[in-house]
């Protein structure tokens, strides 16, 4: 028996969705309300109480990073992670390298003032890293779509519909050429494993207050 507690419409959910369907493995999913969390989620996530929490044959497996290697490791099918030991390392680093970086992700488009102008800078070399990191490649560590791409949906999807709801826009062509490039190609080529872009901006359009870019 395998079910996972998520919330719909985070990214962290569907990373975990997304690595169970390229598995082939059967899942239930429990959709968890974040304002009256279930007894069965706090009883699963004791420590953070957050989702997502897979949970296979009864035991718990908590954040969504350790929940893709887990499944990477425990079900038959096409592999997750590298099988190179070197780009399996690279992976690696570059999730933690996401990782870190969301938080700022976070404040760049929920602060303001001060406080989001410096976050706002730190996303903008967030982002000049990435692009020259995906200059001339498909996909962030070697030639197929895996670990790294889908930790990345953050950046392929909810970002742009954040600065599409909150009038902060930090991603252009103009300026990060490679990482729109690859975000366009992701995100059409991915759309089985992407929830509906229109689903997204009508949920967030209900709590996120939008920038007045008249002044």
């Amino acid at each position: 028996m395998l079910s996972c507690l998520v919330y719909g419409i985070a990214p962290f959910s569907h990373r975990v969705e997304w690595a169970l369907k390229i598995k082939g493995v059967k899942y239930e999913f429990i959709e968890q309300d974040l304002q009256n969390k279930s007894p069965l989620l706090l009883e699963s996530n004791p420590i953070h109480k957050k989702i997502p929490v897979l949970i296979h044959n009864g035991r718990p497996i908590c954040e969504s990073i350790v929940i893709l290697e887990y499944i990477d490791e425990a079900f038959e099918g096409p592999s997750i992670l590298p099988k190179d030991p070197y780009d399996r390392a690279l992976a690696r680093f570059w999730v933690k390298f996401f990782e870190d970086k969301g938080p700022t992700m976070r404040k760049s488009i929920f602060l303001k003032g001060e406080e989001q102008e410096k976050a706002k800078e730190e996303v903008f070399e967030m982002l000049r890293i990435l692009d020259n990191e995906l200059k001339d490649k498909k996909y962030f560590v070697g030639d197929k779509f895996g670990f790294v791409d889908i930790v990345a949906n953050v950046g392929a999807l909810w970002q742009g519909v954040l600065e599409e709801v909150s009038g902060v826009v930090l991603v252009t062509s103009e300026k990060f050429p490679n990482f729109c490039a690859w975000r366009d190609e992701y995100c059409t080529q991915n759309k089985e494993y992407l929830p509906s872009r229109d689903e997204l901006l009508v949920r967030y359009q209900a709590y996120i207050q939008p920038v007045d870019t008249s002044k």
